[in-house]
């Protein structure tokens, strides 16, 4: 079994500024207020669990984001912090094969609202097939051996991932002044400051 971390997966903590957004940022404290994840370091696409029309807050799916379009470009002031974790090519081909096989069945998967609220609450609810974004992302980690099971607890927020042992910030700033790095550059671009995360009331 291959053991070496060649390959990478991107994680990326946002806050939209969307009234959803805005309303979690009042009830949590907390900076970011949503996630997704990236096979790629262009971002595109991002695989998340969010808004399925790009005006309609209310309607949850799991969907393909990209940077500048739909709703990331209706909010032009997305904030972001882009996070690279490291895997194996085992473990990068079992995120990629579980991702393109859950959006070929995407239409069998609901956002999980009532999880999200009960999440709020410190309890847990799920329900198959069901999941909001943080709980999709920590999910996908852990069927994928790439943290172990129970990293998260039971109640798992966007900003957890930023602690998340094995990751490293690359960019922090506006989603729309994202750009991936030359070929062979790992400097990351701008990291957010230890401390510039954000806090749970």
């Amino acid at each position: 079994m291959d053991t070496e971390k060649n390959r990478t997966i991107y994680i990326v903590v946002s806050q939209t500024g969307s009234i959803v957004s805005k309303i979690l940022k009042l009830l949590t404290g907390a900076k970011y207020n949503h996630v997704s994840v990236s096979l790629d370091e262009s971002l595109e696409p991002m695989y998340s669990f969010a808004r399925k029309y790009t005006y309609n807050p209310f309607w949850g799916a799991f969907v393909k984001e990209y940077p500048g379009k739909g709703a990331l470009a209706r909010f032009k002031d997305t904030e972001v912090d882009v996070l690279e974790l490291p895997c194996t090519e085992e473990q990068y081909g079992m995120v990629r094969e579980r991702l393109e096989k859950m959006y070929r069945e995407r239409d069998k998967y609901r956002y999980n609202y009532r999880g999200l609220f009960s999440a709020y609450f410190s309890k847990k609810y799920h329900k198959k097939h069901h999941y909001y974004c943080s709980e999709f992302v920590a999910t996908l980690l852990q069927r994928c051996d790439i943290v172990p099971e129970g990293t998260f607890g039971d109640i798992v927020k966007p900003i957890d991932f930023l602690s998340l042992e094995g990751t490293r910030s690359i960019y922090c700033g506006k989603l729309r002044k994202y750009r991936a790095r030359p070929k062979g550059d790992k400097a990351a671009q701008k990291p957010c400051a230890e401390g510039d995360i954000g806090v749970l009331v």
